[in-house]
């Protein structure tokens, strides 16, 4: 039959390992215990020459804006926690920490066998910077501690607290910093803008002046005005008319006159007998028509009304003409007999002669009149035409002058709130750091702590002491139990031998039992006694 091999049992090779273990502890015991205390003894006894360290701590409350932020917007948007990493890089840097030490008169033994450098390391190890959250929520911070550990409680105490001035310097002076900066860069941005808002002023002003009448808030004027002028063409054309009848008949009469004075006859008269009327007459009753007539509009318009002043403009022409037919030598007295036919007839035909003269100025004034009306009508129409044009035109210019107003009324707004922030920041009434534990004065040292030193000693003389002590078991040619022979050998033992000891072999065994006992409760002893008395003396 083929051989089996047994597979190996855990838990007997557990209880082989515990066996051994005791076996070892329970031989070298002695070595164990005199590795502890020869660690421990030394480590009590340097433990008074190693200085202690005090540590002096302050904590700083980080206060919030006094103010509601919708009343004065802070001109800095950055996180404490960053803006405190910012500041621990200022106040630790090596210009900050030299004067300190210049100030306080600080290392002045090391300052001569080391570099600056490495004395403002060796300090800023000693620095500690602590934030505390808040429970509810972690990423913010509602405040901070600074500690700092040396051998004198007052140097401690002192630096602490020179370091928690300098925190609550620089969040003072940054948060101020920032607020003027902020308000400087507004004014002068403002004051770009506030030149580029003129220059844009004028150009829309340039723009108006330069297309008066044509710009779409004159359009409803300008057609007001266009058809006035309709108006008023529509009347010269029509007085224009008139006139020229006028002129016809004149000009017929003063022929008719010149036939009947050509062949001695006296001059017409109408069908009931009576005589023409004069010239002059007829001048006089349209005088009177166009009085009447401007009575009559006067009852609807004011006298600033163009159909008014057109009719002034024909009152005073007809005024002209009925002056310049009156003849020379009207004021004749009762007595004056009256002139002979053909002198009658010469008065009439020079009034005749004037009254043409003054027709013809007459028509010549309404056609001047009427180019001129002309004119302005093409005027105002070509000024209409443009209108949607310059609209389109004058669209851009204020479109750029209405962002630059925005733009310049923001900034403006800006600029007042960044300096209500600068302000609120002189005052102290922003965000801003409060000390609310001073930096103490340490009674107790921080550290060494002689009680740990000295037990980490002992705990490690006893490493040392089981190391050594399986080293030596591990080095030693022999086998402790049947166990370690079959499995060494691959035998299996059928036969035992017991011990058999003498009677002074079994003396010698036990007082060499009792001594080892003995000493280690010795050492035991021993180990304890020192560490009750560090414990004391710490």
């Amino acid at each position: 039959m083929p051989e089996t091999t047994a597979l190996p049992d855990p838990e007997s090779d557990l209880k082989s390992i515990l066996e051994s273990t005791l076996r070892i502890l329970r031989t070298r015991s002695l070595l164990i215990l005199g590795a502890a205390a020869i660690i421990a003894l030394p480590t009590a006894a340097l433990l008074p020459l190693i200085p202690q360290r005090y540590r002096s701590e302050a904590t700083v409350l980080v206060v919030q804006q006094e103010v509601p932020e919708r009343y004065v917007t802070p001109t800095t948007s950055t996180a404490i926690g960053e803006a405190l990493q910012a500041m621990t890089q200022e106040v630790l840097s090596r210009t900050r920490l030299m004067e300190i030490i210049h100030e306080l008169h600080l290392y002045s033994k090391e300052q001569g066998r080391l570099a600056p450098e490495q004395i403002i390391e060796m300090m800023r190890k000693k620095i500690d910077i602590t934030p505390i959250t808040n429970p509810d929520r972690k990423e913010e911070y509602t405040a901070f501690k600074i500690a700092f550990t040396t051998e004198d409680p007052r140097i401690a105490q002192k630096v602490t607290s020179r370091l928690t001035s300098l925190f609550i310097e620089e969040n003072s002076r940054t948060r101020q910093d920032q607020a003027t900066s902020t308000a400087s860069f507004l004014s002068s941005e403002l004051e770009g803008v506030k030149e580029k808002l003129a220059e844009q002023e004028a150009r829309l002003k340039d723009f108006k002046m330069q297309h008066l009448g044509e710009l779409p808030e004159q359009q409803q004027s300008n057609v007001a005005i266009l058809g006035t002028l309709q108006s008023q063409l529509q009347n010269t054309a029509s007085s224009l008319a008139r006139a020229e009848q006028q002129k016809v008949y004149l000009q017929s009469l003063l022929s008719g006159y010149r036939n009947f004075a050509a062949r001695g006859m006296a001059l017409p008269t109408s069908a009931g007998g009576s005589r023409l009327a004069s010239p002059l007459e007829e001048a006089r009753a349209e005088l009177t028509r166009l009085q009447l007539q401007k009575a009559a509009l006067l009852g609807t318009f004011t006298p600033e009304h163009p159909d008014v002043l057109k009719i002034d403009l024909d009152i005073k022409r007809q005024q002209a003409l009925v002056e310049s037919l009156k003849p020379k030598d009207s004021a004749k007295t009762e007595n004056t007999q009256p002139a002979p036919a053909s002198s009658e007839d010469d008065v009439s035909t020079a009034q005749l002669k004037s009254q043409l003269e003054a027709n013809r100025l007459e028509i010549e004034n309404l056609s001047n009149d009427e180019h001129k009306l002309q004119v302005r009508i093409a005027e105002y129409q070509n000024r209409l035409n443009a209108t949607p044009v310059r609209e389109q035109q004058l669209a851009d210019v204020v479109r750029d002058y209405e962002l630059l107003k925005l733009s310049y009324a923001d900034l403006l707004s800006k600029k007042q709130q960044s300096q209500l922030a600068a302000s609120l920041e002189r005052q102290q009434e922003g965000q801003h750091f409060l000390v609310i534990d001073p930096a103490n004065l340490p009674q107790i040292p921080s550290g060494p702590r002689p009680i740990q030193i000295s037990l980490g000693g002992a705990a490690a003389g006893l490493a040392m002491g089981l190391a050594i002590a399986v080293f030596l078991e591990m080095r030693k040619n022999a086998f402790q139990s049947e166990k370690e022979i079959m499995h060494s050998l691959g035998l299996v033992l059928v036969l035992e031998v017991p011990l058999m000891l003498s009677v002074s072999e079994e003396r010698s065994r036990f007082w060499k039992s009792a001594f080892t006992a003995a000493t280690g409760c010795i050492l035991v002893l021993v180990i304890c006694a020192t560490e009750y008395y560090v414990y004391r003396l710490g």
